[in-house]
């Protein structure tokens, strides 16, 4: 179950890995010391939520070692019993040991790592031998009794191949869940693989189509969380969440941000976990504020919206890197959000006047639509989840 609350914590900005599009890791980054766990734990102790959950990310968070993880795991969940806090760990699994393993078991820790697809697309991306490395820790993982599921970042050159990428995830019954290649505020790496917005709602509504036409198939975990959004009338995945004030990202040494892919930029620093700020301490930080603005924006700008209410916008992350960190339009993947969210409320509303006999009693206007793959469905099995 996903936790409203939601703390990231990044060991390290380092990794073994050299992605091509990747924007995020750092040569020479420090490893977050248990010190650094000790003031979150601090930190935390007066927030009054009920349930919080904490990702390890990065970078490549098992950089931080056995060690780290060993000591840092039982300080999060003794020191914020409170809060039953539960565990989740982004990697590619290169650095996956038995004895990680079986650290990250006893804490029952559900892992996401990254596979572009099958070894030719993949390497091709993320480079040569990635794949292979990956799945050995995967086997280590799975050995372990380690749930692991897979991110696929689609970029401007894999999404041509999309049929394929999706077959391989068939056939290995791998979970999957798609990143579309984003460009960054931080560098410049990510622009050439960049998925165009209108390519990425045509992806979204195939894995729409994939995901019903297989019932018994692969898990595709944004298909899931769309069909939430609309079914619940709010962001249900922190995209199209309001998520000022319920997550927050902590870097190596300890400073606070409002989310991982604010890292390694000053402006964006909220407070430190050394001084132990509350909330009202956090909103006096320019970060905080920017961050309203962009609330602001999106409720004048969107209101006509028939998705404003589980879109929001999108990521205001995603909406800040075309203006250089200024709040001056949304999430540029709204063309894509829309078609998905159109697609999807429009099935269903097809699908309820033809359950309601409407078409019969001449109550539909114009041509029919081409017989599509029901929604119902679908969304019946997300509400007995």
């Amino acid at each position: 179950m996903k936790n409203p609350f939601h703390v990231m914590l990044i060991p390290t900005l380092g990794c073994p890995a050299h992605c091509r599009y990747c924007w995020s890791s750092e040569p020479g980054s420090p490893v977050m010391s248990i010190g650094v766990v000790n003031e979150v734990v601090e930190w935390l102790s007066n927030f009054p939520e009920d349930r919080v959950t904490f990702t390890f990310h990065g970078g490549e968070p098992l950089l931080a070692g056995p060690g780290f993880f060993r000591q840092a795991l039982p300080i999060l969940s003794g020191g914020l019993k409170r809060m039953n806090p539960d565990f989740a760990l982004q990697s590619n699994l290169w650095l996956m040991t038995p004895e990680l393993a079986s650290v990250l078991a006893e804490f029952h820790i559900p892992i996401g790592s990254s596979i572009d697809g099958p070894p030719e697309i993949n390497d091709l991306q993320r480079g040569q031998g990635y794949f292979d490395k990956t799945m050995k820790g995967y086997e280590i993982a799975r050995a372990h009794g380690l749930q692991v599921s897979f991110i696929c970042t689609f970029t401007a050159q894999s999404v041509k191949f999309r049929e394929e990428i999706y077959q391989f995830f068939l056939e290995k019954g791998f979970t999957l869940k798609l990143h579309p290649a984003l460009p960054s505020l931080r560098n410049k790496n990510p622009e050439p693989y960049t998925l165009d917005p209108e390519e990425y709602g045509n992806l979204l509504v195939y894995l729409l189509d994939q995901s019903l036409e297989h019932p018994g198939g692969i898990e595709i975990m944004n298909i899931n969380d769309l069909v939430k959004c609309v079914f619940f009338r709010r962001g249900t995945v922190c995209t199209f969440a309001d998520c000022m004030g319920s997550t927050f990202a902590v870097d190596p040494e300890g400073s606070i941000y409002p989310c991982y892919r604010f890292i390694g930029m000053p402006e964006w620093v909220m407070g430190t976990v050394y001084d132990h700020p509350d909330r009202e301490a956090l909103a006096r930080s320019d970060a905080w504020k920017r961050m309203q603005e962009f609330k602001a924006y999106v409720n004048e700008h969107c209101r006509d919206c028939r998705h404003i209410r589980y879109c929001r916008g999108g990521c205001p992350y995603n909406a800040m890197v075309p203006t250089d960190g200024q709040i001056a339009g949304v999430d540029p993947h709204c063309i894509a959000y829309k078609r998905i969210f159109d697609e999807i409320t429009g099935r269903l509303n097809q699908e309820m006047q033809e359950g309601f006999g409407m078409e019969s009693m001449g109550l539909l206007q114009g041509p029919r639509r081409p017989s599509k793959p029901g929604i119902m469905s679908l969304m019946q099995r997300m509400v007995s989840r």
